[in-house]
């Protein structure tokens, strides 16, 4: 849980325990840094997303207060923050922890990334004598780490300087700053469907207008693509292209040309969201070296193979793309974090990466193979071959529903991950849901499988 999380879930008790009543005023930012021991800057995205909630109001010259919901009808709650709350249910299922066999988790347990070296370098992050304790730092980020990637994505084929990657907290982080830049209420942005559910709740907030392409085992559905594009205009595409979260598939080479050629005909700009591109075997073809960042913007992270809990990422794209984000960024979180880039770039720069990232390859590829072997057994299929990353999209028999299933492994301590989650509209379901490799070779998840779709 990051800082920001625990200011957010501090008050949100404080609020329901009635601590705070309907009127009452919050603390002033100076005041609730120094209870927190955090920076201005912290609290200001946690009142941020408590207004986002509707839990707190705001007026200038006055503060913030609880919001008094005696006032409102029970359906007041904006319907953007309504929607978007509501998508990201999974992403709060999965920060409490509260499952034990958790296979609907997006992330690897802990056990699969304890051996990329992350506790021994955080022992010694106050070493790192680069590091300016008392300051700010550039809101680009460590030039080091930027030099570090442009020489990795150089080697992909693709020119790019340091002065075209753009540090972030994370890719998530990377897409908040895309969406608030690029989009304004009523603009349209393409994602895949099914895609990437937090990146949904975060167009939903901005009140933009969603539109999912079909996606195929052979990447984004190009007639699809095609047709929507006549009819929509859309500013943005957000497509993931290796180990596509949820169904594990990837796009081809004849698919990720014609992507490409639909964007530039039609002057949008793709984002290419990539978690798992530094992977040894990751299937797939990548947009970037294809298109040299002229129409796309690439975000990476090192969250999903180094730490989930380690946020650090980044923005490639072109300089004035660059130029314009690294403006936002600093406005918004005025820099990222110089100790975190210092632990990333050493781990890079001394081997330790490269070394920890062909381990989990290989523990991937042995864990799939398992997995696909049961499912073979009890004649369950997925909805592409696997790709090289965490996850698979099961096929549910017809007589299934995706919610039901999740409900049901709710009630035997089993987290699952509908599909309907990952779908743009969740009115029309989903048949299917996300199997996360790393969580699910369980004798438990088995059984239920077996009773739940086969009996």
């Amino acid at each position: 849980m990051t800082l920001t999380d625990t200011i957010v879930q501090s008050f949100r008790e404080r609020i329901r325990n009635s601590e705070l009543k309907q009127g009452d005023k919050l603390p002033s930012i100076r005041k609730s840094a120094q209870e927190f021991g955090v920076s201005k800057n912290t609290v200001v995205e946690a009142y941020d997303r408590l207004l986002a909630a509707g839990m707190i109001t705001s007026r200038q010259g006055y503060g913030f207060t609880v919001v008094d919901t005696s006032r409102q009808s029970p359906n007041a709650r904006l319907k953007h923050v309504t929607e978007a709350v509501d998508v990201v249910s999974l992403l709060s299922a999965q920060l409490e922890q509260s499952f034990t066999i958790r296979v609907g988790d997006g992330r690897p347990p802990p056990s699969w990334t304890e051996q990329s070296e992350v506790r021994r370098y955080l022992n010694r992050a106050q070493k790192f004598g680069n590091v300016d304790r008392d300051g700010y730092g550039s809101a680009m980020g460590l030039p080091e780490l930027r030099e570090r990637l442009a020489l990795d994505i150089t080697r992909r084929e693709v020119a790019v300087d340091p002065d075209q990657i753009l540090l972030t907290f994370g890719a998530n982080h990377a897409l908040d700053l895309i969406i608030r830049h690029y989009l304004a209420p009523g603009d349209t942005a393409f994602v895949d469907e099914p895609g990437y559910y937090p990146l949904f709740a975060k167009l939903k907030l901005a009140q933009v207008n969603i539109v999912g392409i079909k996606r195929q085992p052979s990447g984004p559905d190009i007639e699809d693509l095609e047709a929507k594009t006549r009819r929509y205009k859309p500013r943005l595409f957000f497509t993931q292209s290796t180990g596509h979260n949820p169904t594990g598939g990837f796009t081809n080479l004849p698919t990720a040309h014609a992507l490409l050629n639909i964007a530039a005909k039609n002057k949008f700009l793709v984002v290419e969201d990539e978690p798992f591109s530094d992977l040894p075997g990751i299937q797939g073809t990548g947009l970037m070296p294809l298109d040299q960042l002229e129409n796309i913007i690439y975000v990476g992270t090192f969250s999903k193979t180094l730490s989930a809990s380690l946020r650090c990422g980044f923005i490639a794209a072109r300089s004035d793309i660059v130029s314009d984000l690294a403006e936002l960024k600093m406005l918004t979180t005025v820099n990222s974090s110089g100790h975190i880039e210092h632990l990333v770039h050493g781990l890079i720069a001394e081997g330790h990466y490269s070394r920890h990232l062909k381990r989990l390859s290989q523990r991937i590829a042995r864990t799939t193979e398992k997995v696909m072997a049961n499912l073979d057994r009890l004649g369950l299929t997925t909805f592409s071959p696997p790709g090289g990353g965490y996850y698979l999209y099961l096929n549910l028999p017809d007589h299934a529903l995706d919610i039901d299933l999740a409900k049901a492994g709710a009630r035997e301590d089993i987290l699952i991950a509908p599909g309907s989650v990952f779908c743009a509209d969740t009115d029309h379901g989903s048949s299917g849901i996300r199997i996360n490799i790393a969580r699910a070779d369980s004798a438990r998840f088995y059984d239920f499988l077996k009773r739940h779709l086969l009996s």
